[in-house]
């Protein structure tokens, strides 16, 4: 049997952190993965999906993400119940993550956190924000094409652009 979940979205809250009476890290989150289609507006949706992340790994995503962060998770999917007060079973699937990555700059990781510290939160409707972007990369692409004075939205990386490239270490995302 096979049981792998692979998912790249951005965090729709700050991983909420908790410890089991044994001392053990638990972290819950939310993960935005747009729909590779668009609706009958022309609008793309996102499907919003419960995760967990155990022990040492929920400590570290949850000090190195927060709210908006663009990430990748593989895990396995997993479906547990329980009886709620009004003595109904209650069901929640959710994936259960083994590894994860960060895909954005620390410089964009902390813009993103005054923005979010500011009051400024995003938006998770799918409207004006692209969660799935097949390139993880485009928006710091954009971004340095900018800075660098090429307007034009040209491949900086294509082969026949003899202009130089100007990569900071901020902008990699190892």
């Amino acid at each position: 049997m096979i049981n792998r979940v692979v998912l790249i979205g951005r965090l729709t809250r700050d991983v909420e952190l908790r410890y089991t009476q044994s001392g053990v890290a638990v972290g819950s989150f939310s993960l935005a993965v747009n729909r590779n289609f668009t609706n009958a507006n022309g609008d793309r949706e996102a499907d919003f999906i419960n995760a967990v992340i155990w022990r040492k790994s929920a400590e570290n995503f949850a000090n190195f993400t927060g709210k908006g962060a663009l990430v990748a998770i593989e895990g396995r999917l997993q479906t547990r119940n329980y009886e709620n007060n009004a003595g109904q079973r209650v069901y929640v699937t959710e994936v259960v993550v083994d590894n994860f990555s960060l895909l954005e700059s620390k410089a964009e990781s902390e813009r993103r956190r005054a923005q979010n510290g500011s009051g400024q939160g995003q938006d998770f409707s799918g409207n004006s924000q692209d969660f799935g972007n097949a390139d993880p990369f485009a928006s710091a692409n954009q971004n340095n094409n900018q800075q660098s004075g090429n307007q034009q939205g040209t491949n900086p990386f294509a082969a026949n652009n003899n202009s130089e490239i100007d990569i900071s270490d901020d902008d990699l995302p190892f």
